[in-house]
């Protein structure tokens, strides 16, 4: 098992060090491998399966990577391969289905990003708490349609500009493609809080894109 692990590892790294493909055609929405499929690949990758854990990685690196892009930017591909480090190594321990996957393995990303600001010493990715929010129903998804007009770069730049809890909830729920109580549980909010961060950085996404932004403006 050692050798199928190591195999894993050698894989991840490799793999996170290359620029993810088509960044430079259009959409955030990474393909998505259906849930009953993508949790029996884990549970064979979990038993050594080399093409199964490439199959999870090709499905999972996407939205992961630009998650990360819209949390830690240029240094995203740094952090993708701490993050892929920590799932090889723990992969043995996961239980769950492959949604619950996709939420551990932002989990972990959002830990490594964490760490890295604050060694950086940068303005920490954490979510600022919301008080008082109402539970909404979710955003309408025109506005989630409307970031696979531009490019993937300009996107993820435009998500990123969000105040961060909108941004979050954005790139997980729409980049990731996460469902709402996953998405809570990867950020520690409530459910009726990713519903609200989400519908207010979609509806603020979608008045930008209205106005014909070209280019994503500076972080807040």
């Amino acid at each position: 098992m050692m050798s199928a692990m190591d195999d894993r590892d050698q894989l991840g790294r490799r793999a996170s060090a290359r620029p993810l493909s088509g960044d430079d055609g259009r959409g955030v929405r990474p393909p998505q491998l259906p849930d009953s499929d993508l949790t029996e690949t884990v549970s064979r990758a979990q038993k050594g399966d080399e093409d199964a854990f490439r199959s999870i990685y090709r499905i999972v690196q996407p939205g992961l990577l630009r998650y990360l892009r819209g949390l830690v930017r240029d240094d995203a591909e740094d952090v993708a391969s701490e993050a892929w480090s920590q799932i090889v190594r723990d992969l043995e321990s996961f239980r769950g289905d492959g949604d619950g996957f996709r939420g551990w393995a932002a989990t972990i990303a959002r830990h490594r990003a964490l760490d890295h600001l604050r060694h950086q010493r940068r303005r920490p990715a954490a979510s600022t708490p919301l008080e008082e929010l109402s539970d909404v129903a979710s955003a309408d998804d025109t506005a989630a349609y409307a970031l696979d007009t531009v490019s993937t770069d300009t996107a993820i730049a435009l998500i990123a500009s969000l105040p961060r809890d909108q941004a979050e909830a954005v790139l997980l729920r729409v980049v990731m493609g996460l469902d709402v109580p996953t998405t809570a549980r990867v950020l520690g909010k409530r459910a009726g809080a990713v519903r609200t961060a989400t519908h207010r950085g979609l509806r603020r996404l979608a008045e930008r894109l209205n106005k014909g932004i070209d280019e994503a403006p500076e972080h807040e």
